[in-house]
């Protein structure tokens, strides 16, 4: 346990002593779980007899794992033996949430499916993620980026003719919380009927979800909506600017008063007094003279000086930030936003890295890790022992290759 974990043990785990199995891999899936882990629950990633692909990415891949897994218990299974499928139905009967995000029908032929499971215990909650609810699209292969493209969003997010992706994966990641939310919803439920649900999450419809501020901008106004960085700007100064030494702020000015302060804080008395910026909307009409008029002046300062001048005097800024220059942010220093984490594969596997927290506090403290992201099968023995095998049984399974444990 690190540092960080032991000061933090006494954060509140509000789902303690609920279990849930999770048949996940990549992102989605996995941060389910990871949200009802870090909420308190006893999370069991059942994993390919050869460990999660996530384990083994490169590039933008690298963090996957550490991030999405950690406080959860790892065992391997093969679910193509017969007693592969037995151990992992044993072992999801036990649960109250089981979640899943392979492709609809693959786990039908393990018996790990919702209906034969549910069909066995009436509690369970079982929750899916998928690309498409069931319709039309249920059947194809989804992945973040196809969803962002088909959905909207890439077409918001890049310039006019250049559809590009978020820069992280939004589907995914929302998906995944969403998916937690139905969970917590049937939960409730459940402690009042006495019965489960089956819950499903799909990355189409979270992107349509966030795309839908646009369309209601349509529907209600009849103007198609355009790229965010060439929409109709509802307020004047809202905008990137390049300055001093070639480095980019973000400052904003969104309402009259905040206009008036924007000006005398930097000396800009006759913008202040000119007519024809005296409202907001008469500024947005200007903004083709105005914001090149703004980028020459402002051109001259650097941004610490701005950034110390826009917070002095309360007006919304935000230097460029790369996500490398975060760690070393002093807001996410003071406010615990960082927690260490052991990382478990590759040519790191063991070295101390600091990871991202959920951005909210309960009873005034950040939720913890608790437990570093598991080595692959590190839990196997131990949770098979749980359900009901004998250690001879379980020498056999290892044996067989029916599971796999750490070394």
């Amino acid at each position: 346990m690190t540092a960080v974990q032991a000061t933090q043990t006494s954060a509140p785990q509000p789902l303690k002593g609920l279990r849930v199995v999770e048949f996940t891999h990549m992102v989605m899936g996995p941060t389910c779980g990871m949200v009802l882990a870090d909420l308190g629950a006893e999370v069991i990633k059942v994993e390919p007899i050869d460990g999660e692909g996530t384990r083994r990415l490169l590039g933008a891949g690298t963090g996957f794992f550490p991030l999405f897994n950690r406080n959860k218990l790892s065992i391997g299974i093969d679910l193509r033996q017969p007693e592969g499928a037995a151990a992992a139905r044993r072992l999801a009967l036990s649960a109250d949430v089981v979640a899943e995000n392979f492709k609809p029908g693959a786990l039908v032929k393990f018996g790990l499916d919702a209906a034969s499971l549910r069909a066995e215990n009436d509690r369970l909650i079982y929750v899916s993620h998928k690309g498409f609810l069931p319709g039309p699209y249920e059947h194809r292969t989804a992945l973040d980026e196809v969803v962002q493209m088909m959905g909207g969003l890439a077409y918001m997010t890049g310039r006019p003719g250049d559809p590009l992706r978020a820069g992280t994966s939004v589907n995914d990641i929302m998906g995944g919380m969403f998916g937690a939310i139905g969970a917590l919803g049937a939960l409730i439920q459940r402690g009042i009927t006495g019965r489960g649900m089956e819950v499903q999450s799909a990355l189409f419809e979270n992107n349509i979800f966030l795309v839908g501020q646009h369309m209601l901008q349509y529907a209600i106004s009849g103007r198609a909506p355009q790229p965010m960085p060439d929409r109709e700007s509802p307020w004047a100064i809202y905008d990137v600017f390049t300055v001093k030494d070639g480095e980019q702020i973000f400052l904003a000015a969104v309402s009259d008063a905040q206009f008036a302060t924007f000006c005398q804080a930097l000396g800009f008395a006759d913008l202040l007094a000119d007519p024809a910026l005296a409202t907001n909307n008469q500024r947005v009409q200007q903004r083709p003279t105005l914001l090149p008029e703004l980028r020459q002046r402002l051109a001259l300062r650097s941004a610490a000086e701005l950034s110390a001048i826009f917070e002095r005097v309360g007006l919304p800024f935000a230097p460029i930030r790369r996500p490398q220059e975060l760690y070393d942010d002093p807001h996410l220093q003071a406010t615990g936003g960082l927690a260490d984490v052991v990382l478990s594969d590759g040519d790191k596997a063991g070295q101390t890295v600091k990871t991202t927290l959920f951005p909210f506090t309960m009873a005034g403290q950040r939720l913890p890790v608790r437990l570093d992201p598991p080595r692959f099968g590190q839990h196997t023995r131990e949770l098979l022992l749980g359900v009901g095998y004998s250690n001879n049984a379980i020498d056999a399974l290892l044996e067989q290759r029916v599971v796999a444990a750490a070394a």
